[in-house]
């Protein structure tokens, strides 16, 4: 039974999967509201600095818990974040760290949180700007979303990046289908504050999607 037992374990790390203890997940609710209080509830000038603190909270877990994806994904996220609310090109720095975050997160399990590690790494490949300054890549954004909707097709997160995509891909059509489906996406349990601000952020667009094809 111990070699059975010993033989699991030895396997999961091989694979890169490990789950999460009673421990780790409350630590990775507290990162989530955090990140959520910060990104949409703070005044901007004080962002910056709240995500500083709150990336030496995430490197802290990634440094304790190498083995799981969800540390790397959160430490992508409030990373670049962090870059988001520096701007400019003195945050592509960052932006290249939360990039190695992800793909970590994604040598070590593709499907933790429902594939959140595709999800925010297309956004930043939407988002940065292509060569040579950085790395951003359209059709690259567009493959990584396709995978997250795979895994998670009524996602809050997912549909409102792909929504993204497509209306920066002057897709408008479609991204109004897509936006209008995240605004059906169910509530997620403990991520109260993150839907709502995401709820905002999808209205807005679905605004602009609007006028487009007014």
């Amino acid at each position: 039974m111990k070699k059975t037992v010993a033989c699991l374990l030895l396997g999961m790390l091989s694979q890169g999967v490990w789950a999460l203890d009673n421990a780790d997940q409350q630590r990775l609710n507290g990162i989530q509201q955090s990140w959520a209080h910060i990104q949409y509830e703070l005044p901007e000038q004080q962002r910056v600095a709240a995500f500083a603190q709150l990336a030496a909270q995430t490197s802290s877990f990634t440094r304790d818990r190498p083995v799981l994806a969800e540390a790397w994904i959160w430490s992508g996220i409030v990373t670049s974040s962090w870059a988001g609310a520096q701007g400019g090109l003195g945050a592509l720095g960052k932006v290249k760290d939360a990039k190695t975050d992800l793909e970590k997160a994604l040598t070590l399990d593709a499907d933790a949180l429902q594939g959140s590690a595709y999800t925010s790494l297309a956004a930043l490949y939407d988002r940065v700007p292509g060569w040579p300054i950085g790395f951003g890549d359209a059709d690259k954004a567009e493959q990584l979303l396709q995978k997250a909707l795979q895994l998670n097709p009524a996602g809050i997160d997912s549909l409102y990046f792909w929504g993204d995509h497509l209306y920066r891909q002057k897709r408008y059509a479609e991204a109004k289908v897509a936006l209008q489906k995240a605004l059906q996406a169910p509530p997620r349990l403990g991520r109260e504050s993150a839907d709502v601000g995401r709820r905002k952020e999808i209205a807005a667009l679905l605004e602009d999607v609007n006028k487009k094809l007014d």
